[in-house]
């Protein structure tokens, strides 16, 4: 188990990324590779990499390079997802390049004391090595990554209007309170589940505060930096629940042709802020279980994206959803019954 333990100085500066860490999904991406363990969620995904890694002539570097440094296991060097990363690829890409080749050389020896490193791992305090080595990761996310962007932010999106509804009706405190069954608020600790970790552990942030990063390609457990000395960054696992039924992406146009009405189309509206089901249906005048089909229609379509929130779900906008938003605005002068 992890303990966070929180001052009132903390839990004013914890804060909520607005967008995916790059660097750790890239990380996270390669524990999905190396994994069956929620394979389900990310058929797709799966298969979708392993051909673009083969049509791109990445699969000997992802061998040789990237999943030796990258262990499915209870640790991997800190400086590969740098804090830095949550401002984007090339933000942690920087940070990754300037951290000191002793940090470099004191956590990749860590490595492979716990787990083994590849011998040419100790050459990465060299600048001309890390730089190659930024060139596979970049590679890498190009391939793997790139692709599933718009899927990746809407999931962040839905995640973070959920938490957000938790920060409005009970404060950081109740942010802190519903993040999940990996998870335990006993103010002022944060209990975090930490099963690969053989030892409990204590993480005092003395007034640092802690970002809370939302991941698609985590599973289960959360993670956080080994060093406690670096800035608090805790990466935790999204909510994947099955479809009810399967995206038609082969048919575009039939799925987009059930979105005649004014139902679907108060509803679309209504998610643009995040909406549970009730409230759907509230706004639009119809039933919930009117409401839930209509949803249903609008997630098969691609244009919602759907998590559980306690007992209830709440629908949000997918890129695509927030497009079709601003078209049909645009086009009825925000008149009509989008309005």
């Amino acid at each position: 188990m992890l303990r966070i333990h929180f001052n009132d100085a903390d839990l004013a500066r914890t804060r909520l990324a607005p967008a995916p860490d790059p660097l750790f999904e890239v990380a996270a991406s390669m524990h999905r590779l190396q994994s069956s363990r929620g394979r389900w969620a990310y058929a797709g995904w799966y298969r979708a990499a392993r051909r673009d890694l083969r049509e791109q002539g990445l699969e000997r570097a992802l061998r040789s390079v990237l999943l030796p440094l990258y262990p499915r296991a209870a640790y991997y060097p800190d400086f590969l997802t740098p804090s830095s990363g949550v401002e984007g690829l090339e933000a942690g890409l920087e940070a990754l390049l300037a951290t000191p080749a002793e940090r470099v050389a004191e956590e990749v020896g860590m490595l492979d004391r716990l787990i083994g490193a590849p011998g040419w791992a100790g050459r990465l305090g060299e600048q001309g090595v890390r730089r190659e080595f930024v060139g596979v990761l970049r590679a890498y996310y190009g391939a793997v990554v790139v692709p599933h962007q718009d899927r990746i932010q809407a999931r962040i999106e839905a995640e973070r209007a959920v938490r957000g509804r938790g920060l409005l009706h009970g404060g950081v405190e109740g942010m802190l309170a519903g993040l999940g069954s990996m998870f335990r608020w006993c103010p002022p600790v944060l209990e975090v589940a930490y099963p690969r970790q053989t030892q409990d552990r204590d993480l005092y942030l003395n007034g640092r505060g802690l970002t809370l990063v939302p991941s698609y390609f985590n599973w289960g457990e959360p993670v956080a930096f080994a060093d406690p000395g670096l800035p608090p960054v805790l990466w935790y696992s999204l909510l994947h629940e099955p479809a009810a039924r399967p995206l038609r992406e082969e048919d575009p146009e039939r799925s987009l042709a059930n979105l005649l009405g004014r139902a679907r189309a108060v509803a679309l509206r209504v998610a643009a802020g995040g909406a549970t089901t009730g409230e759907i249906a509230r706004a639009a005048g119809v039933s919930a279980s009117a409401a839930s089909r209509h949803a249903t229609v609008l997630r098969d379509a691609g244009l919602l994206t759907t998590v559980r929130h306690g007992p209830a779900v709440l629908h949000t906008l997918t890129p695509a959803g927030a497009a079709v938003l601003r078209a049909a605005r645009g086009a009825a002068g925000d008149a009509g019954p989008l309005s």
